[in-house]
């Protein structure tokens, strides 16, 4: 290799020509190699294989497309839009401790947490003023509806959270006290959270007498009850709902005067209900639950495995229910034609053993009993044949009575009865049960 270094610039001129050719013949020379590679890929000689590099791909056949195997288990969780971004960067090399620019966004990781703060107390001070010219004293009385209720001293936000917990997480009051204190720092007693419950019922009041109209003008309610403890005593919760209305009211008996009273004489709308007689007061439309109904058969099943008549008894009048309830016609009098068929169907299987001594009699005596009560879904296609939309609206009720055993006093069951309503139908109408309760509070004046 020459030394560059002693050589004249002439000498380095000589040899930059000198390389620039050589390259030149060496860039014509690659060319035709790969012109040649290229005709022997296409057109190899004579028991030669076409020869495919590694690094290119296998056309893949036509037609045949490739199933893609899914991956057990995944799930990307959606990221949430921050509030707070913190970036982190190095200022210098950790090796050679040479200072770095700024960087880019390699990797994002998310952190969600919520704040541990104290609860805030706002003094409002109303300051008394003298009028020299009217000889008068004047103090200012700022309007406080939208921030706290009445006379109380808790706000209407700390108010909406305490119903929350109390009616959709179901806390118990010494609960919701504990929680209060370890989260916020805030020592309510449980006689000051009741009388916020109750005043929050107070409320409610208004809304919860509208869903009594909202129920006795529907055209289709579901009804059920279920025990409930008062001070000790034994006693019912009553409830009644629709698409997007939930009733309940507590009372000391189960007999008919109770569902009578709370959808009134004269409701003309179908009653959905169980078998339970306090419901057979009802002298207009009644569809009875094939639920319930299916469950029974099923335990005659189980009681009776051996029985082949039996079995195949219940089977047919299965059968004859996935069959009303399959039925389908835009026409009402088709419907109405159908209800009576399957009526008179479902009482033929049971006439033939009313006063048989057979394991089935007491079912076959409801299929005959109630036979005009079970199809009525197929004339009113909107009406359900089962009770399950009752079952769903009093499970709450069922919950919290295991947690707290009940009420213990009259005003407690009222109080916990309008606002299981009023929280049961936020529910059922999919709104937001914190800033409806918000909503509601702010809304009105004074206790």
């Amino acid at each position: 290799m020459p030394d560059f270094e002693s050589l004249s610039r002439e000498e380095l001129i000589a040899l930059f020509k000198e390389q620039w050719l050589l390259n030149q013949q060496l860039l014509e020379r690659i060319a035709v190699l790969e012109a040649e590679l290229e005709r022997l890929r296409k057109d190899p000689p004579p028991g030669v294989a076409r020869a495919v590099p590694s690094f290119v791909k296998a056309n893949r056949p036509p037609g045949e497309k490739k199933v893609r195997k899914k991956r057990s288990n995944s799930y990307v969780r959606p990221r949430e839009v921050p509030t707070q971004i913190v970036e982190h960067a190095l200022d210098c090399c950790p090796d050679c401790g040479r200072p770095l620019s700024e960087g880019w966004t390699q990797r994002v990781r998310q952190v969600i947490d919520i704040p541990l703060v104290p609860y805030s107390v706002t003094e409002h001070r109303m300051k008394g003023h003298y009028c020299g010219v009217c000889d008068k004293r004047h103090i200012v009385s700022p309007d406080l509806s939208g921030v706290v209720l009445g006379r109380h001293r808790v706000g209407v936000r700390l108010m909406s959270l305490i119903g929350y917990l109390g009616e959709v997480c179901r806390m118990p009051k010494r609960t919701i006290q504990a929680m209060l204190k370890s989260i916020y720092g805030l020592d309510l007693s449980v006689g000051e959270i009741a009388e916020l419950l109750h005043a929050l019922a107070r409320k409610g009041r208004a809304f919860y007498e509208g869903l009594w109209e909202a129920v006795r003008g529907s055209p289709c309610v579901n009804a059920d009850e279920t025990g409930w403890r008062e001070d000790g005593l034994n006693g019912y919760v009553w409830s009644f709902s629709n698409r997007d209305t939930r009733l309940y009211l507590r009372d000391q008996s189960r007999g008919h005067q109770v569902s009578e009273a709370a959808l009134g004489e004269g409701y003309k709308g179908i009653l959905v209900s169980d078998f339970y007689g306090g419901y057979n007061y009802h002298l207009g439309e009644h569809q009875r639950c094939w639920a319930h109904f299916i469950r029974d058969l099923k335990e005659l099943l189980d009681k009776h495995p051996d029985e082949a008549k039996v079995s195949a008894w219940v089977k047919k009048v299965i059968a004859l229910y996935q069959k009303a309830r399959d039925f389908r016609s835009e026409k009402r009098q088709e419907r109405v034609r159908a209800r009576f068929q399957f009526q008179d169907r479902l009482v033929a299987l049971g006439e033939k053993y009313l006063d048989a001594d057979v394991p089935q009699r007491v079912l076959a005596q409801r299929c005959v009993r109630y036979a005009n009560e079970l199809f009525t879904f197929v004339e009113h296609p909107e009406v359900p044949s089962e009770n399950n939309a009752a079952e769903r609206a009093i499970r709450p009720l069922v919950t919290a009575r295991k947690i707290s055993g009940g009420t213990r006093s009259a005003k407690g069951s009222d109080t916990k009865m309008v606002l299981a309503s009023i929280y049961g139908t936020w529910h059922i109408r999919n709104l937001d049960p914190l800033h409806e309760c918000n909503q509601m509070l702010a809304a009105q004046h004074g206790l």
